[in-house]
């Protein structure tokens, strides 16, 4: 139950309870009504026992002073434990030696920003949000098109999706590979051109992509992500050993993908380029963030509304993530015979 001294029951408010799905893990229902003058009561429906936690955000963008109400699980999951129990039901079979087979290169789509998060904004309207949800889409179909690649988009939709949980949701189905598109915008409306950029453990390799990686990282705050909650990742030591060798083949994937988008737009600097970029972070993840044009500049907006611009644009990317897989197709796996 959750209290707002507020004389004002708002739309937004009023709007809340069709907010909740039936598939939602923690909350079955939510209401919202005027308690008492002054006072507007929410009350949550819950599901399983929780641990809330509130916090507050300073204003940022277009928005201004906010609550924020974080649900987690008093017992949070151990997917390390749940997997080992799932391993030890299944029957054993030793009775012949284990063949390898092939399997789909799974490759993680990330449509940059989403919901209200419009992410960059062209002089004629359009929104970074919109664009690169549509090139996703477009690249997804010519991945799953392919024989031995299937693709996953982290949204489907325009919903805000925090930056963990885009990382997380590319382990939990162990990619091979995450890309994450999208169009951004500079002061200087001339500004063009496609890059490419992989993890940078220590400084961004120019100013502009330490700029760019500054603002790609304060997604959250729009989105209302509680930055003082400590990272699962960093706790987890061992991971830092697979960094280093993933931000290798992330720059292997981000050349030949760059190699590729230089057959189709002006290339804005002709290497990959390194930044810290949260999205990036999956340490055993090969990633790569792509910034398909500059929405700022004008020509490049209207490019980037065009749909065979769009369509080019993902045959681009499509193409070097093939590149790619050709020289590092994923790992077979063990299939015991009977």
């Amino acid at each position: 139950m959750l209290d707002l001294e507020t004389d004002e029951l708002s739309a937004a408010l009023s709007e809340l309870n069709g907010k909740v799905t039936e598939d939602d893990p923690y909350i079955q229902g939510l209401r919202v009504a005027r308690n008492r003058p002054g006072v507007v009561r929410v009350v949550l429906d819950l599901k399983a026992e929780v641990k809330p936690q509130v916090f507050t955000l300073p204003p940022v963008g277009e928005y201004g002073y906010r609550l924020v109400l974080d649900i987690y699980p008093a017992v949070p999951i151990d997917p390390l434990a749940a997997l080992i129990e799932q391993t030890e039901k299944k029957p054993r079979q030793q009775e012949k030696p284990a063949e390898k087979v092939a399997r789909l290169a799974t490759i993680v789509i990330d449509a940059g920003h989403g919901g209200e998060d419009p992410g960059a904004l062209g002089r004629h309207g359009s929104r970074e949000k919109d664009i690169t949800l549509t090139i996703a889409r477009r690249l997804k179909d010519l991945v799953d098109a392919e024989p031995n690649m299937r693709a996953l988009l982290t949204r489907d939709g325009d919903y805000y999706l925090p930056l963990q949980t885009r990382v997380d949701k590319a382990r939990k189905v162990q990619a091979d590979l995450f890309v994450s598109i999208h169009a951004d915008a500079f002061v200087r409306p001339n500004a063009r051109g496609s890059s490419v950029f992989a993890l940078s453990e220590r400084r961004a390799t120019s100013e502009m992509a330490r700029l760019l990686a500054k603002k790609e990282n304060e997604a959250d705050l729009i989105g209302g992500v509680n930055l003082q909650a400590k990272d699962s990742y960093v706790k987890q030591t061992i991971l830092d050993l697979y960094q280093t060798a993933t931000i290798d083949y992330s720059l292997r994937l981000g050349s030949s993908v760059l190699k590729r988008l230089g057959r189709v737009n002006t290339l804005h600097k002709p290497q990959v380029e390194q930044a810290s970029f949260a999205v990036l972070k999956a340490p055993d993840v090969p990633s790569i963030l792509v910034e398909t044009a500059f929405i700022s500049n004008p020509e490049e907006e209207k490019r980037l509304n065009d749909e065979g611009y769009q369509d080019r644009l993902a045959r681009a990317l499509l193409e070097g993530i093939r590149d790619y897989i050709a020289k590092h197709p994923p790992r077979p796996l063990p299939v015991a015979m009977n």
